[in-house]
């Protein structure tokens, strides 16, 4: 992409409130694991769509979230956008073949998983032919672009956190389903730069 991104600060409007205490000028941790997350646009239903996934119910940080496509660099990866592609493929059968880079977003570091995530932005011509691995992917979720830019689906709820403590987010509305955390804030740079093309 180019031009200067939107970077932190778009990423901080979707941000709580314990977030926005977390010292950023120290930087990234040295320990902390890269990984890439792929924001795949495609055509269907006279609007364009990308693609987001509900992750199965585990112990663990993110359990039941919903994320964009992705994971971990592997040492075979190329870089993050393989990473990024190669976990799409994986997790919900997206064809690398068929994906179009269009650029990256910021990084954005996550503290409770201490991952360092690289957003990768791409394109099909097609709508995938989806098909998840029930291990890493509990249901598949559609977004059109008009719901995700309408500012009614722009909202605050309370959400119950790991080992049940809750707090208030902001998130997108998306029918029935509340994004939130780490995804709305990647995901909230990607709005931006949609509302300053349009």
């Amino acid at each position: 992409m180019s031009g200067p991104l939107p970077g932190l600060e778009a990423q901080l409007i979707m941000a709580g409130k314990k977030r926005l205490k977390f010292p950023f000028r120290n930087g990234v941790p040295s320990t902390a694991r890269p990984s890439g997350v792929l924001i795949l646009l495609y055509p269907f239903r006279e609007d364009i769509y990308f693609v987001l996934m509900r992750r199965p119910d585990y112990t663990g940080v993110h359990s039941g979230q919903i994320s964009l496509p992705g994971g971990k660099f592997e040492e075979n990866d190329r870089d993050l956008i393989e990473t990024a592609i190669r976990e799409a493929k994986e997790e919900v059968g997206i064809e690398p073949s068929a994906v179009n880079i269009i650029g990256k977003l910021t990084p954005l570091y996550i503290p409770p998983s201490n991952y360092i995530v690289t957003p990768v932005v791409a394109w099909t011509q097609q709508r995938p032919e989806f098909i998840k691995d029930p291990r890493e992917v509990d249901e598949i979720i559609e977004v059109s672009l008009n719901d995700f830019l309408n500012e009614l689906n722009v909202q605050t709820k309370r959400i119950r956190l790991f080992m049940g403590l809750s707090a208030n987010f902001p998130c997108y509305y998306v029918g029935e389903n509340i994004i939130w955390g780490a995804t709305a804030m990647i995901l909230s740079e990607f709005r931006v730069i949609l509302k300053e093309l349009n």
